[in-house]
Order: C-alpha cells, then structure tokens, then sequence
C-alpha cells in the first residue's frame, strides 16, 4: 500500500492534459463508485489504487468535486444502511460481536477511501468547507448505525447490563467492552458522554444508593468500609480496562457520595463498632481505611477529628479526676504517656501523620492535663522516680526514651513554673540520696560535708519558709534570706563585720529567737548505757519527751499528747523510727509508712558512733493539702516579679499602650512559662503606676504611657 500510495502522490507532479467530454463526470463516478461497492463487499484486491486516485484526482481538477463528494455520501449512506440492518438482526451476545466487527470494518474501507480521495481532502474539502473525508464516514456512522432507533437504546442497555452483571460477580468480555466504548469515543467525547457515560453514572448511583443501605443494615462499620473500599477499587479498575480515563472522578465520586459521604455520621457513631470503638481497641487497619475513604468526600476528616478529639477529651479528663489515679503520681503520669503513645500510634499508623489530627491531638491533651492542677507536681515525681531508678541498672538509653517522652507532655503544661518549683525540691532529694549510696560504699567520712551541705540548703529554705509563715506582718518591710550553715560542712570565707541599720537588725533578731524556738538539743540515754544528744525540731522534741512517762504509746495517743497536726506527725514519726541510723524510735508493726493502728517505743538498741545526732524530717513524697497551698502561695509569689519584668519590656518597647494588648502581650510572652492570670497583670500594673514606672493617659484611663 505504501507504494501504491508514493506512485498516486508522484501523478500530483503532472501537469494533466485531457479533453474532457460531455460523459466523463458521469462515466468516472461510475468507476470510484464501484470501488467504493468492492471495498465495502471485501473485494478491493483487485483495484488498481493508482487509477482510482488518478480518477478521483482529475474530477476535482476538472471542477466535478461537488458530484464527487455528493457521491461519496450517497453511496456510503447506503452501505451503512445495510450494515445497520445486519447488526439489528444480530441476537444476544452477537449483537455487540456484530456490531464491533462491521465497526472495524468500517474503519478499514473508511481508510481505503480516504486513500483514493485524498486530493479532494486536501483541496476541493477546505475550499467548500466540508467535512473531511474520516470525519464524514465517522459522522455517517453515528447517524446511521448508532443512532439507528432499533440500535441506540439496545446498546445502551446492552452496555449497562453488561457492567451489572460484572459488579454482581459474573466474568464479561472485557476486551469487547473496551472496543464499544472505544467506538463511542472515536465518534467524540459528546456521543460517549451523552450515550453512555451520563446514564452509566445515574444507574451507577442507583445501584450503590441501594447496596449501601443493604450493607450499613447487616455489616458493622469495620466490614462496610471494607465493602465501600473493595466497590471504590472495583470502579477504578473498570476505567482502566474499559471506560474513558476522564470517567474515573466522576464514577468514583459516585461511590464515594451514595456509600460514604451518605452515610458518615452513622459509620462513625455506629454502636459497639463505630469510630470510638475502633480508638479503644486500637484497630489501625480500620481506623486507616476510614481516614482514606472519608478524606474523599467533603467534611470527612473534619468529622473523624471532632469525633476523636470529643472522645481524647472526655477519657482524658476521667483520667486527670479519676481518685484511684491520683493515688499515684507515677502511675498516674504513666497513664498519661501510655495514652500519647496510643495515640501517636493511631496518628502514624492510620492517619498519615496527618498534622491536623497531630494539632487536634496536641489541644487534648494540653485541655485536660491542665485540668489537674497537680499535674505539674506529679510530673516532677515521675521524672524524679524515674531518674532514681536509672541508678538500678536501667540502661542510659532507655532514660533517655523515657525523659524524652516525658518532655512532650510536660509541653502540655501551662504552669511551667510549677514543675520548676517541684522538681528542684525533688532534684535535692535525689542527690541526698545519692549521697546516701556514697555514704555506704566509701563510708561517712567521705561524704559528711557534701551531706551536710544539702542538708543545709534545704532546711535554710524550710526555716526561710516557716520564718515568713510566721511573721506575716514583715511582707511590707525589707526582705530577709538566712542560710544556716553547719561548721565544718562548707569551705571557710573569711568573716566580715559591718553595723547593720536598725530595721536589718531587728529583722535578724527576730530571726535568730524563732530558729532558736524551733530546734532543741535533747538528751537522751539508751540501753546499755549509752548517751547521745539528739539535735531534733520542736515537734520531734514534743514527740521525744512523751516517752519519759511511758513505755509504748500509740499513734493516736501520741496525736492528743502534742496536738500535731496529722501529717506532719507521721512525717515526725517516720523521720524517727523508719531513717536507718536516725531511727531513735521503733514502731509496729515495721514498714516505711507511718498508720493510725502503729504503736511506738524507745529502740534501746539505738547507737551511733557520733555523740552529737542530728535527726531530720522526712520530706513528704506528695504533699498533702496544706502544703500544696503552700507551694502554689511561693509559684503565685515568683510570679509577680516576672509579670512585672514582662510589663517593663513591653512598656520601654512601646511606649504607649492599651490595657487589653499590655494582657495580650505579657500573656504571650510568659506562656512558655505559664499562664499568666490576667487580674495578676492588672495588679502589677497598678503597682508600677504607684512607683511611677508607668501612667495613665489623661483622656483615656485604658491607655497607658512608659515614664522612662
């Protein structure tokens, strides 16, 4: 054929001479005419290419291109009127098997044609604005053939009903499929979209609309999103195979409307199967399926998270308030780890790391650990134990773990000062201890003065403490901070002397008779023999003396003989009788804490190499109520200063400023720290207007000036 057509293409080179007569219009249609018949009727081996294209070429050259291409249309119309009459008669299956074989057979002869005629395509057809020659046999097929009344709706429904009986489980032929549809596209994307694709997508809804009612009456909400995922699959292959690649959105945001987006809020609410179900039980494989099915449709993830973050919530604030679980700080903080790492897990495994789950998840969390004000205190305590026991064999690596996990929920808090206070009580502890084990293994020398240094430190802070507790009346006056140093423990400084004013004066004084009213030597003599002098706090000495005029008492004597109050009692009495090489008292039954049914008794077997024994107190694991309104009094009282150190900043920057932003930027500032109460910061602010650090504007009382 690529000869045949380089000879036809060289005849163009020519200049063609002939005397036309009267019949040669007539008598050379009669020719192209009858090829056109053998090439339809597959006989087109016997044609000569090359004369027919010399023909057709010469009726366009002699102006006859008008009869030649009226020609053309009668005669193929005619043809294909034929064809249309045997696809019709075809039955069953055969009808698409017919159909598909005169449509490539059309193609074929649409080609020769196409071949002999191709000087009118490019010369008589532009000039006349006519169809071309392919586009003409397309369009006559579309008339003819596929818009045929017998033949346009019997296709369509053929074509339906093969998709239906492949979405119901049967095996069709695809590779016929793929060329119907094809044939349809070939004809323009119009005749595919109008004959086919259009109802394809209405029936395509229908059948979902109903099969996903069926499903969400019999299957939970892990098997139907199986369903939904496996339908989903299904369509998108069908386009692969068979349909128009533009087709794939449209048919799937048919499934997606009819099976998910219709049908969310019951999926993710369903009982003992729904959304909440699926956290619980940590079912990631569902959880994942849920998240790439719903983030298809509008709103999807948005319900999921609300739904979750709902849950987060409510479970974790029966954690934060559960009394069980207030019993123990590091039980307590573990379940709050445990939850974070179920979560991230869930967030990793099933949402993608999708951030605004991780964002949802990070404003839970920071929502009800703050509902416990203890929170922070805990925090210390598990951080603190922690630490304590990766000094029994735990490796640094898995500290590390540990201390790393505890960071992100200690970014949770919004009283960061809190922890601070907290753990630098505990950070002492712990290195008393650490002391202690140091103690054991070199002995007491080799560690009294670092002993006695820490021990120093923080009965300076207890006494500073009791002190002010004390003398409320001097929180006006100049301030006042007295270490009290055991001799020998801490390096010599040499000694400087000065005349202190009379109001510093009067301060140490006062000072000096309530640290003297509160420590008292004691004598005491135990069996064998033995003398010490037990340097002891007035509620141990309290305690002590009892015991001259008994043998046994039990606690709740001991209790109506002081007046103590409880906890700091069993604290005095754990301090005495559970300290080894402290433990001047022995109690029953024997264990580290101190009950109301224990009875106690002078250990006549107490003995110490040192004649002088200082006997301290136990530092309470979890502070009871007066003491944690105790700790919260000295956070509120560090405070003031850093608000006002914010306001300052703040003021010299600006200059001039509004109430509401002075809140809003001093906030901001000291949220890393904490949460600054905005009463707090209209305090200080009326403060620095008093010390004349600030003013307000004449004309408007919330407008605020910096007096440098």
């Amino acid at each position: 054929m690529s000869n045949q057509k380089k000879r036809i293409f060289q005849i163009e080179a020519f200049q063609n001479r002939v005397v036309v007569d009267p019949k040669y219009a007539e008598k050379t249609w009669k020719i192209l005419e009858h090829a056109i018949h053998e090439i339809y009727n597959h006989n087109a081996s016997g044609l000569s290419f090359e004369e027919l294209y010399r023909n057709a070429y010469n009726m366009v050259l002699h102006k006859f291109g008008e009869k030649l291409y009226s020609g053309l249309v009668t005669t193929m119309t005619a043809h294909l009127k034929e064809i249309s009459k045997s696809i019709e008669a075809a039955q069953g299956n055969l009808f698409l098997e017919e159909l598909n074989r005169k449509w490539n057979d059309h193609n074929k002869a649409l080609q020769m044609i196409r071949d002999i005629l191709m000087y009118m395509d490019r010369t008589y057809i532009p000039d006349t604005h006519k169809t071309p020659v392919h586009e003409l046999g397309l369009n006559l097929w579309r008339d003819n053939i596929i818009h045929s009344g017998k033949i346009q709706s019997r296709l369509l429904s053929t074509l339906l009903e093969l998709v239906h009986r492949e979405r119901t489980g049967e095996v069709i032929d695809r590779g016929l499929m793929r060329n119907i549809v094809k044939m349809l596209m070939d004809l323009g994307s119009s005749i595919y979209q109008e004959d086919f694709e259009k109802p394809f997508l209405e029936v395509s809804a229908e059948f979902y609309r109903g099969e996903s009612q069926k499903f969400i009456e019999c299957y939970d909400c892990g098997d139907y999103l199986k369903k939904a995922e496996i339908r989903l699959n299904e369509e998108i292959e069908r386009v692969t195979h068979y349909l128009d690649a533009k087709s794939e959105g449209k048919i799937t945001n048919v499934v997606e409307k009819e099976m998910i987006a219709n049908h969310m809020m019951r999926l993710v609410h369903m009982e003992n199967s729904g959304l909440v179900n699926m956290l619980l039980n940590d079912k990631h494989g569902d959880l994942g399926r849920m998240y790439n099915l719903f983030r298809r449709v509008p709103n999807g993830l948005a319900m999921i998270r609300d739904v979750m973050t709902s849950h987060l919530r409510e479970t974790g604030k029966q954690l934060v308030t559960d009394a069980e679980s207030l019993k123990d700080p590091v039980e307590y903080v573990q379940r709050l780890l445990d939850e974070k790492e179920k979560y991230d897990g869930i967030i990793s495994l099933a949402f993608s790391n999708d951030k605004t789950f991780q964002n949802a998840l990070n404003s839970s969390f920071e929502y009800f650990i703050n509902l416990n004000s203890r929170s922070p205190e805990f925090i210390s305590l598990f951080v603190d134990d922690k630490l304590r026991k990766g000094l029994k064999g735990v490796s640094e690596g898995d500290v590390e773990i540990i201390l790393d996990k505890v960071m992100m929920i200690f970014r949770y808090l919004q009283e960061k000062d809190v922890f601070e206070k907290y753990y630098k009580q505990h950070l002492a502890k712990r290195l008393l201890s650490l002391i202690v084990k140091l103690k054991t293994a070199c002995g007491y020398q080799y560690t009294s003065k670092l002993e006695g240094m820490f021990t120093d430190m923080k009965t300076s802070q207890d006494k500073m403490q009791g002190f002010c507790s004390s003398h409320p009346e001097l929180t006006d006056g100049p301030t006042l901070v007295v270490q009290v140093l055991t001799t020998g423990s801490w390096p010599t400084q040499p000694s400087i002397t000065c005349h202190l004013p009379f109001e510093m004066s009067a301060l140490c004084e006062k000072f000096r008779s309530y640290y003297l009213g509160t420590h008292t030597d004691i004598k005491a003599i135990f069996g064998k023999g033995q003398k010490h002098e037990l340097n002891v706090s007035t509620y141990q000495m309290c305690v002590l003396m009892l015991f001259n005029n008994a043998d046994r008492l039990c606690y709740k004597e001991i209790e109506q003989g002081t007046a103590i109050p409880a906890s700091d009692l069993k604290r005095c009495l754990q301090s005495m009788a559970c300290v080894k090489g402290k433990n001047v008292l022995r109690k029953e039954p024997m264990s580290k804490d101190i009950g109301e049914d224990d009875s106690f008794f002078v250990n006549e077997k107490f003995a110490s190499k040192f004649y002088k024994v200082k006997v301290g107190t136990v530092v309470a694991q979890k502070e009871s109520e007066p003491e944690k309104q105790e700790t919260r009094q000295r956070v509120e009282e560090d405070r003031k200063p850093q608000i006002e150190a914010a306001i300052v900043r703040i003021m010299k920057s600006r200059k001039v400023l509004d109430h509401n932003n002075i809140i809003a930027e001093v906030t901001k500032q000291l949220q890393s720290r904490f949460l600054a109460n905005p009463t707090e910061i209209k305090k200080q602010i009326e403060s620095l207007i008093e010390r004349e650090f600030l003013e307000r504007d004449n004309s408007d009382r919330k407008m605020y000036r910096y007096l440098a």
